[in-house]
């Protein structure tokens, strides 16, 4: 049973971001002080949300429930409609894997951080450094 009228579920599921989240400006922002610049959402499979075209790399920044992010506490399962859900989350996860077979045959490599991740900035800068080097 949901504990919002179907309305209110609407609105808040509206408030959703897809672009410009907290995770991804953390990203960003460790990027660009490690002194790397990118594009935003380019024109790739997947529109990954950060591109640097001059090392080939793209970066995911997935949000642990609706990525589901193995063995993580943000990805749990909601209690209601739990069919919807499930089917929600292995398309979700069956498109990923689908656009990073396509960005890897185009020759890019591609990075997932989590959202959880991004919570401790020093291990996303340590991440971010040595997967640069790479």
């Amino acid at each position: 049973m949901d504990v919002f009228s179907t309305e209110k579920r609407s609105w808040v599921m509206s408030r959703i971001q897809g672009k410009d989240t907290k995770p991804e400006k953390t990203v960003r922002s460790i990027l660009h002080h490690l002194g790397y610049r990118f594009r935003l959402h380019a024109k790739l499979p997947g529109t990954p949300d950060i591109v640097l075209p001059k090392h080939r790399k793209v970066i995911f920044v997935h949000g642990c429930f609706w990525h589901r992010h193995k063995e993580c506490k943000y990805a749990y399962n909601p209690k209601s409609r739990q069919e919807f859900w499930q089917e929600k989350f292995r398309g979700n996860v069956r498109r990923d894997k689908e656009n990073k077979c396509q960005l890897e045959k185009l020759g890019w490599k591609v990075i997932t951080i989590w959202e959880c991740e991004t919570k401790k900035p020093s291990y996303i800068m340590i991440k971010l450094h040595d997967i640069m080097k790479m």
